[in-house]
């Protein structure tokens, strides 16, 4: 079976939006994710969903450039289809009243963190959102967060649009909005999850972070996305994505999510396999995440 693209834009330098057309758009809940493969050899990848519509039977995720099959993602165009796609994976993320939410996202996450936003106004919280990135030309819809929520707030490292630093600015940020966070859900790379943990477990905040490490099958069997979690090995693919950010072991999170560095990068340099924007190395991305 194959499954159509409808769109696929670099929507940032870097990002990429793919919309494609699955039945599942009518199953996904706000956290979950999908794999995807871009062709009948490519690699099975995890992508985090950042919209759907039942109504159109289409899912919405975002991607960065990283290696050689995030980049055959990239090459997409619309009407082309993909041999794989399966979902929607994972739990949901948890959905109450908890009072004010602080959603946090960066890179990829900044999509991934709006549905959960949508599902957290609608249960009656007071949401705001808090977005960042290297500079303002890398930050995206800033318009469907403005119109949905009730805080919504920027940092940039170069200080092009809101605050200037990064997230361990976050106790600044609270202090100055008058912000007092009930629980924060921190969506992006694992370095804006760790950092932003640090800084909530000082403030005695609640947070929960959505776990990206290198995935295969998806459902429990393979054991690669393993972690550990308040002591206790889980698997992001059936027992998350969502944990609790103050119990993650981040060392060893780091660590087994640059296993396959160089299986990933080297044949990307080699093949000449990537966009106009990776070729050119005008703007070569730091953040070697998947997605």
């Amino acid at each position: 079976m194959a499954y159509k693209v409808i769109e696929r834009r670099m929507i940032v330098p870097n990002i990429h939006e793919l919309v494609i057309e699955a039945s599942a758009g009518g199953l996904v809940k706000p956290g979950q994710f999908v794999i995807v493969r871009p062709d009948e050899k490519g690699e099975r990848i995890p992508l985090s969903v950042s919209d759907f519509d039942p109504t159109r039977g289409v899912v919405t995720c975002f991607f960065q450039e990283v290696g050689e099959t995030t980049s055959k993602l990239a090459l997409l165009k619309a009407g082309d289809t993909i041999p794989t796609f399966v979902g929607p994976l994972g739990e949901a993320s948890e959905i109450a009243h908890f009072g004010t939410v602080l959603l946090i996202g960066g890179c990829f996450g900044i999509g991934s963190i709006y549905p959960i936003a949508k599902a957290m106004k609608a249960a009656g919280n007071t949401v705001h959102v808090l977005i960042e990135a290297r500079s303002s030309f890398l930050l995206y819809w800033e318009d469907r967060f403005e119109e949905l929520v009730d805080g919504f707030h920027v940092i940039t490292r170069d200080g092009t649009k809101g605050y200037k630093g990064h997230i361990s600015k976050l106790p600044q940020i609270l202090k100055n909005e008058e912000l007092k966070p009930d629980r924060v859900i921190v969506n992006g790379c694992t370095f804006l999850m760790k950092r932003a943990s640090d800084m909530t477990r000082e403030l005695q905040i609640h947070t929960m972070v959505n776990m990206n490490p290198i995935m295969i099958d998806g459902t429990g069997m393979c054991g690669v996305c393993r972690l550990t979690v308040g002591g206790q090995t889980k698997f992001a693919c059936v027992d998350g994505p969502d944990f609790d950010g103050h119990l993650v072991d981040w060392k060893e999170f780091l660590m087994r999510r640059k296993t396959y560095y160089e299986e990933e990068v080297t044949p990307l340099r080699k093949s000449g396999v990537g966009t106009e924007f990776h070729l050119s190395g005008k703007h070569k991305h730091k953040c070697l995440e998947k997605n």
